[in-house]
């Protein structure tokens, strides 16, 4: 059993950042507690481990990280040999593993460093702390039959070396060898070989960084804009229209500060989006007038205008040596590395080589990394009708760069297009539609007419109705153009939802459309229903709610075990309330008798084992409830939103069940990995529907009107 993972290279400029951030992912997706550790270390901030520790969320103390200092450990093997060093190592690597289930390790970064044979230094370290190895070899500006030779070198050296080689990783080759260099290595190494292309996202360098290493003084930009990618440097000093020209998506325009009219034009380019552009960078210390900054700062807001002191040369050179680096203030470079490792490296099988211990808790981190893999698993499309939110294109970007699904955004294109560009944001091959313009508007009035001719539309009526963009949506789900929706966080819960009553329509086998939360606590998944949708539901509509939820729970693998709540418990209360819920629970058995389902049950009984015990010893859901159905929605509601604060809960929903296409709703604060979590979830509703249950006996689908809706 593989207890810890030890990823290293053979020589510097690997990129094996994205590799150690990937097997972090890959790790936390299975395990509560994973572990950290660097034997050797540089001075100064580590940027990885704060990349990990934010985003992992991770308790370790950073004291416990590091082994030694590269200089202490070099004096340390030159005085006393690699024994003594390595002793020293492995008694520190101990003191973390005995407090976690599994450890990352980072090997040595083979820079400034003063060992003979860094290598095999890594692989002694590796045996020694029982870890097992995965090699990364950098194949950046190499051809590919040099990428080849040095990939199955590195692998006979670790492995001469005795260490356990888990798989290979090539990083960094040219777009046009990866294919040629994996088949290649397919067949000629007896481990997986997974062969990544250089990105060069991730190593342009951002705005801020570029500010941070020249000394510019920021004279226009926000946060956002000085988080953009510089991919390429253009230098002004031609005419206007010949620098227009040589313009690249993402560049940074470097021109000194008096000439206003490259300032000016640049400017106009990006807020027209041909191309957008990083920002920028003013050189000979020169600034233009507040007349022309006024103008830049309207023209392109929150786009970086930079000004330093040198001329144009020096500065050049300092800038092409630099490079981008993965760390906590990089978290978009995070979300291109682990969409590029997830595309390229079958995590699956390094999941089952790796075999690290499964936790059998299930913390907030697992359900969302278990929601993108599973929404990654099979693409499906899924339309965003808010496309000019900045959180909605801030998790599309997120969403694209993971590979999770497809997305089309709707809005006003070139309103898209220049809100994306002041966020600095890349939104790939999404789909952008204009529901005024579209070419789609006539055929969705004829649509809509048609399914509303009972209530009066007209042509002329629907035509004006499907401009609007969650109507324009929803039409695009049930004509199949698009998987699933997700809107609201601009817009109420009745505009989000009222055209899916209205043209999707329920499920044949459900009576009404409802809802659950997934509330994530610190060590389960709990699934709460319905805490957003119907105000007060009969017996015969809360069990349909109840087997609606057991089968939302199992398609994303909560196993159902129902408790169906009221103020008593078991035969011990009586009254019209109870009674709902004991008819309820009768119903929802006769139609589900392999589902366990226990009501009317009290909240505490539900999920607490020693109270169970007493109040209703022998239940198979007692204490162990894992999806709990509230009697009504003012219970509900206030539940799912004191269990959110007080105990610190994660609260994913309101996801919508018993539509015949997935439609879902967003609270109208919801952040942006709130958006990612539920798009993610929309995307797995439309891979395989849910197990479906009987039909109900009576079937009486409510109309809109007379649902209540709740966030």
């Amino acid at each position: 059993m593989t207890r810890s993972v030890y990823v290293t290279g053979i020589d510097r400029g690997d990129g094996r950042q994205v590799v150690e951030l990937g097997v972090m992912e890959l790790l936390t997706r299975q395990v509560d507690r994973v572990g950290v550790f660097r034997p050797l270390v540089h001075d100064g901030p580590d940027r990885l481990f704060e990349l990990l520790r934010a985003r992992y969320r991770l308790s370790q103390d950073p004291a416990t990280v590091y082994g030694i200092g590269y200089g202490e450990a070099s004096a340390l093997q030159a005085e006393q040999g690699t024994d003594e060093l390595v002793s020293a190592l492995v008694d520190r690597f101990h003191l973390v593993a005995r407090d976690y289930d599994v450890v990352l390790v980072l090997g040595t970064d083979f820079a400034d460093t003063q060992f003979p044979d860094e290598l095999a230094l890594n692989a002694r370290l590796a045996n020694e702390f029982g870890a097992s190895v995965i090699p990364v070899v950098g194949g950046r500006a190499q051809s590919a039959q040099s990428v080849l030779a040095e990939t199955r070198n590195a692998f006979r050296a670790y492995d001469s070396l005795g260490c356990d080689v888990l798989a290979m990783v090539t990083n960094r080759v040219a777009r046009e060898d990866r294919d040629r260099i994996a088949e290649r290595l397919g067949d000629r190494l007896p481990v997986p070989c997974w062969v990544v292309p250089d990105e060069p996202a991730l190593s342009a360098p951002t705005v801020s960084q570029i500010a941070h290493t020249l000394g510019a003084r920021v004279i226009l930009g926000d946060d956002s804009g000085l988080a953009r990618d510089a991919l390429d440097f253009v230098f002004g000093g031609a005419m206007l229209p010949n620098l227009l020209a040589a313009l690249t998506p993402g560049c940074l325009v470097i021109t000194p500060g008096d000439r206003a009219d490259l300032v000016i034009g640049s400017l106009a380019a990006h807020s027209a989006g041909t191309p957008p552009i990083a920002g920028v960078l003013l050189t000979l210390d020169e600034v233009p007038s507040d007349a022309i900054l006024t103008l830049a700062a309207r023209l392109a807001p929150g786009t970086p205008v930079l000004a330093v002191p040198g001329n144009s040369f020096p500065t050049a050179a300092r800038l092409f040596s630099l490079e981008g680096k993965l760390n906590a203030a990089t978290p978009r470079k995070a979300e291109t590395a682990l969409g590029l490792f997830e595309r390229y490296v079958d995590t699956a099988a390094l999941n089952k080589r790796v075999s690290a211990p499964s936790s059998d808790r299930v913390t907030p981190m697992m359900f969302e990394h278990k929601l993108l893999e599973q929404a990654r698993s099979d693409l499906r499309r899924v339309v965003l009708p808010e496309g000019t939110e900045p959180r909605v294109l801030h998790a599309a970007e997120v969403l694209l760069r993971r590979g999770v699904c497809e997305l089309t955004l709707l809005g006003p294109v070139e309103q898209i297009r220049k809100k994306a560009a002041d966020l600095g944001i890349d939104l790939g091959d999404s789909q952008l539609i204009d529901p005024a313009t579209s070419e789609l508007r006539d055929s969705f009035a004829e649509r809509y007419a048609a399914l509303r001719a009972h209530k009066g539309v007209t042509v002329e009526l629907a035509y004006d109705v499907v401009s609007d963009v969650n109507y324009f949506g929803t039409l695009m789900v049930q004509e199949g153009l698009a998987d699933g929706m997700v809107s609201g966080s601009v817009h109420s819960t009745a505009a989000t939802i009222r055209p899916g009553f209205e043209i999707i329509k329920t499920k044949p086998d459900a009576s009404i459309v409802s809802s659950v939360f997934f509330m994530c606590l610190a060590d389960k998944v709990l699934v709460y229903g319905d805490c957003a949708v119907n105000p007060d539901p009969n017996a015969e509509q809360l069990a349909d709610i109840a087997l609606q939820a057991a089968s939302t729970a199992a398609q994303f693998g909560v196993e159902p075990r129902i408790a169906m709540l009221s103020y008593s418990t078991g035969t011990s209360g009586s009254g019209a309330d109870v009674d709902k819920v004991r008819e309820a629970t009768e119903l929802a058995r006769a139609r589900r008798p392999d589902l366990m389902i226990e009501g009317p049950i009290q909240y505490d009984a539900a999920v607490e084992p020693t109270v169970a015990a007493t109040k209703l010893p022998g239940s198979q859901v007692a204490g162990q409830a894992s999806v709990l159905i509230f009697p009504d929605l003012n219970t509900g509601n206030n539940t799912y939103k004191a269990v959110q604060r007080s105990a610190g809960a994660i609260a994913v929903g309101p996801v919508l069940q018993g539509l015949r296409k997935p439609v879902n709703d967003l609270s109208r604060g919801a952040l942006v990995q709130d958006i990612v979590n539920t798009v993610a979830i929309t995307a797995i509703q439309a891979q395989t529907p849910a197990p479906q249950s009987p039909a109900p006996q009576s079937p009486s689908p409510q109309s809109p009107s007379e649902k209540a809706t709740a966030q």
